[in-house]
């Protein structure tokens, strides 16, 4: 679970270290106060979206750290990713630079730098955060299809990769099939096209990739053979035997030798160098052995070049010719022989590929239909669990059925799953992105969490605002649910709710605050502020403070929730919510 979490310079906050505890921890705040930058920090350190406006105006640098208890499970999924752990803590760590344009980023897991998928991987495992703006995905199919395979456990993500597997077979086995088609279509003049590129750049012995740029290199050797025979000799009069009036390298090495012998007759320090001029002057020796040679071996050519360079005149225009680079025409003149072997008939015929084809539409198809039946009986389970789960939250006689019907099928099956959801006896079933209103959205979307908790594997579940539009009863019903969520995993929950906010096992208050410029000593007035500055403590900045709430801080934060005809009344409000909560949480 997440037992900490620290944000420095990350939208308005400036500094802030919080920590959470166990069951459910809650949030509130006036609206705009900053409750869902707390959200946003914790989405950004597991490797949500990061933009220049999140960090701290002003600022060049943010960070945001978290720290969470872990698993076996994810025990082992770090350490199979090489990070470290000692004990059961885990500290993720994001820190965010402002470019010019940009932000640049940098993640860490108990200090080892770790790329962005890798922690969108670790996330699964850690934090699930449920958004306002999730309600919506309730009504898309695709999400409804993941909910029910999710029901179904390991049997279906089992049958779900051999139809995957399935799918890929009937495929390629298609594409094979409409490939040979086409090739039947245009076969003649395929072939005569094919036939003519084969016999051409066959004919031309394309066979090694960079025949090309060492022939331009042996274009440059034997073109400039005759300089390169008076270099090596000048380099050889230098380095070995010189005819002129200076004396050649190995010559004045080889003085410097004696006259260091010489010397090391008084003195014993000089060996060391001796040495060196030793090494130097064998090695100036075969430098100077090794250029003669080379030299030597240097021959013009004029036959050769000529052949070279009509080789390479060749090879260009092919080039040319094709639009591509010699690497590409070798690997195409493969592709050419594969095409003749197609279209004359070697390999399968056209009626062997379509029995392969139909064949692998057999398999899927049956396949598929595994993978049905087990979502139907998944299906059945998910509409039991759900209508229960709901009844406490104010909907008792409501309708939910699950939806299956055949689509073609693709990786993921044949089936369309669309959730049906009548929230009104006598109402018929339509879909429930159509039919339900927000706050039964926002009621659905929890109790699919808590049928879904004991399949989830992370241990911190999130949600911001999950219970808005709704109140009274309804409120009460959804503080209690979530209250049950927090039995089985932690849960941190943004509300305005006081009923909500009651059932907290922790409680914190998100709110503004402005901070004023450095007054001067005994002033009554902001001190003047000198022209050439520009400093943040000369300018007026607002900031976010959350503070954990004791139990009289709670009974004035109910109340400041819970308004009223007087604070009194508030009050007496917030006492009557604090003694329900703690009797249900007892029970």
């Amino acid at each position: 679970m997440l037992v900490a979490l620290k944000i420095e310079n990350f939208a308005l906050i400036d500094h802030l270290a919080l920590e959470l505890q166990a069951g459910l921890n809650v949030l509130t705040g006036e609206t705009g106060a900053g409750k869902s930058i707390m959200l946003d920090a914790l989405d950004a350190v597991l490797g949500g979206r990061v933009s220049q406006r999140m960090i701290r105006s002003g600022e060049k640098r943010g960070v945001i750290e978290a720290t969470f208890t872990i698993t076996d499970r994810t025990r082992i999924w770090l350490k199979d990713h090489d990070v470290p752990v000692e004990g059961d803590r885990l500290t993720c760590v994001r820190e965010l630079t402002a470019g010019k344009n940009t932000v640049r980023s940098r993640s860490r897991l108990n200090g080892v730098n770790v790329n962005k998928p890798q922690v969108e991987a670790l996330r699964l495992h850690l934090v699930e955060i449920t958004a306002q703006g999730q309600t919506l995905q309730v009504g898309d199919p695709q999400m409804q299809l993941h909910w029910v395979d999710g029901v179904g456990g390991k049997a279906i993500a089992q049958q779900r990769q051999v139809v995957a597997e399935r799918y890929e077979a009937m495929t390629a086995a298609k594409t094979q099939l409409e490939r040979r088609r086409r090739a039947e279509q245009q076969r003649q003049d395929q072939l005569d096209l094919f036939d003519y590129q084969w016999k051409e750049l066959s004919a031309v012995g394309l066979e090694d990739p960079n025949e090309l740029s060492q022939l331009e290199q042996e274009q440059q050797r034997l073109s400039h053979a005759v300089e390169l025979q008076q270099h090596s000799y000048q380099v050889y009069q230098l380095l070995y035997e010189s005819d002129q009036d200076s004396a050649a390298a190995a010559d004045l090495l080889g003085r410097a030798s004696q006259t260091l012998e010489d010397m090391l007759q008084y003195d014993n320090a000089v060996e060391p160098i001796l040495d060196l001029v030793n090494d130097a002057l064998a090695q100036v020796e075969e430098a100077g052995r090794q250029i003669n040679h080379y030299g030597e071996d240097v021959e013009t050519d004029p036959q050769r070049l000529q052949d070279v360079q009509a080789r390479i005149s060749q090879l260009k225009q092919l080039t040319r010719k094709y639009g591509k680079s010699l690497p590409e025409l070798i690997e195409y003149v493969q592709e050419i022989q594969d095409s003749l072997a197609l279209l004359n008939g070697e390999g399968q015929s056209l009626e062997a590929l379509e029995a392969t084809y139909e064949q692998a539409q057999t398999a899927l198809a049956k396949d598929c239909d595994k993978l049905t039946k087990l979502r139907q009986k998944a299906a059945k389970t998910l509409e039991k669990q759900l209508v229960a789960e709901l009844k406490p939250l104010a909907m008792e006689r409501v309708q939910f059925q699950v939806d299956i019907s055949p689509i073609e099928p693709t990786t993921l099956g044949a089936d369309k799953v669309q959730f049906l959801f009548s929230p009104n006896p006598g109402e018929p079933l339509q879909p429930l992105a159509e039919t339900a209103s927000g706050g039964e959205m926002s009621r659905f979307l929890l109790a699919l969490k808590a049928c879904l908790s004991q399949l989830d594997v992370v241990n911190t579940l999130v949600f911001d605002e999950v219970d808005v539009g709704v109140s009274g009863r309804v409120a009460q019903a959804i503080a209690e649910k979530l209250h049950q969520l927090g039995r089985s995993q932690q849960v941190l929950c943004v509300t305005h709710q006081p009923m909500v906010a009651a059932m907290a096992d922790a409680h914190f208050r998100v709110g503004k605050e402005v901070i004023e410029p450095v007054l001067a000593s005994g002033s009554k007035k902001r001190q003047a502020k000198p022209k050439s500055s520009n400093t943040a403590s000369d300018q007026v900045r607002t900031v976010v403070r959350v503070t954990p709430l004791d139990e009289a801080m709670r009974r004035d934060e109910l109340a400041q929730l819970a308004g009223g005809q007087s604070h009194q009344e508030a009050l007496s409000f917030a006492d009557s919510l604090l003694t329900q909560a703690k009797k249900l949480r007892q029970r």
